[in-house]
């Protein structure tokens, strides 16, 4: 079988998990990426043209799926596949799903929630009269990068946000308070399995950067899986984040692949599935394996940095087991680096993630750990 994986720069999704469940599958991978260098063996492509990765695969040879986790080629990618007549994305739903303000057009017009939004093009002049707080943020950005919680001063957090992405359309919308939760799914030709979710907690406002998730699989559906379906999404993973309002649930971004920043490394480890097996099974044409139950805990922390400094003492990676709980450490800097505090996820020092009998125990696993092996800043 001939899979083409198109890719930005590397990630550990990719490198750790998709092209090893490749391997386990009897796939033969061909990456197509712009950054070659950056991987080996790649193929150079333009592969934010749609037409630059069809042509570049109609060179190489007739494929048995076209797949992409980047958040940023999944129009290209849905196109691709389309074109070949393969299973594939709908390109509508991930364009609608990638652009925060057509999704919130999308599910007003659907009657699904309705949420007030805000476009400013890059120039446009920043709306007065708007009831604060509001969050202003990139309207294609991901993790929670340069988004902003506003209470007041709307056109000075609007300017800062230009300076740092010139030429580049925001968002502006009200801000939903309440429990921020997420929804794993994976759908196949005949439709969506919910796969689980993730309770998540954030750092200190007004910065949105994720500190934690815990995985909490009872959180309402309905609502989120009405708001997938307003979109046209389905096929394949898609990590959708939501706020548990007062008012009911209401979607705060639709991630069209599979949750990332080592959960779905921990999504595996829950669910006891080879879960990026299964999506690219998917993308082969398979149907989705039943989900199984479980009972086991799993948690993943991201260690932040709390100011700017260099790294003077950092643990390595680590696998351990103990008292039922298996842990694992995936350090993403280095002792020397220097660290300038952004508040986005660039500000992460290492990632933790535990899986074990219940939340005590792979709680109390987490923080000692943390106490034994702390990152120091210098």
């Amino acid at each position: 079988m001939r899979l083409y994986l198109t890719a930005l720069k590397p990630t550990d999704s990719v490198t750790d998990g998709f092209l090893p469940a490749a391997e386990a599958l009897g796939c033969r991978v061909t990456i197509l990426t712009d950054r070659p260098e950056q991987h080996p063996g790649a193929v150079a492509c333009d592969v934010r043209d749609p037409r630059a990765v069809i042509d570049a695969i109609e060179q190489l040879g007739r494929p048995d799926a076209i797949f992409s986790n980047s958040d940023h080629l999944q129009v290209e990618t849905a196109l691709a596949a389309a074109y070949f007549g393969l299973p594939g994305k709908d390109w509508r739903a991930c364009l609608a799903a990638k652009n925060k303000f057509l999704m919130r057009r999308r599910l007003a017009e659907a009657g699904v929630e309705r949420v007030s939004s805000v476009r400013l093009a890059p120039g446009d002049p920043v709306l007065g009269g708007l009831p604060y707080p509001l969050v202003v943020k990139p309207r294609e950005g991901v993790a929670s990068e340069d988004v902003l919680l506003v209470e007041r001063d709307l056109a000075g957090a609007v300017a800062t946000l230009r300076k740092r992405r010139p030429g580049e359309a925001l968002v502006v919308e009200e801000y939903l308070e309440g429990p921020l939760r997420t929804l794993e799914t994976l759908g196949d030709a005949e439709g969506v399995r919910v796969l689980g979710g993730f309770r998540t907690t954030l750092g200190p406002l007004p910065y949105f950067v994720e500190e934690r998730l815990d995985w909490a699989p009872d959180g309402p559906r309905e609502h989120v899986l009405a708001a997938l379906g307003a979109l046209g999404v389905g096929f394949g993973a898609c990590h959708t984040e939501y706020v548990v309002t007062p008012a009911g649930p209401r979607v705060v971004e639709v991630n069209y692949r599979v949750i990332g920043d080592h959960c779905d490394f921990l999504l595996a480890d829950v669910l006891g599935v080879p879960v990026f097996e299964w999506i690219l099974r998917v993308h082969l044409g398979d149907d989705v394996p039943a989900v199984p139950d479980t009972s086991r805990f799993g948690s993943a922390v991201s260690l932040v940095a709390d100011r700017s400094g260099t790294i003077t003492s950092a643990p390595g990676a680590a696998e351990l087991v103990s008292d039922g709980v298996r842990l694992w450490h995936r350090p993403l800097r280095a002792i020397g680096d220097v660290v300038e505090q952004t508040h986005t996820n660039r500000d992460y020092l290492g990632v933790i993630r535990a899986v074990g009998p219940d939340r005590a125990r792979v709680e109390a696993a987490i923080e000692g750990f943390r106490a034994a092996r702390p990152w120091v800043l210098g």
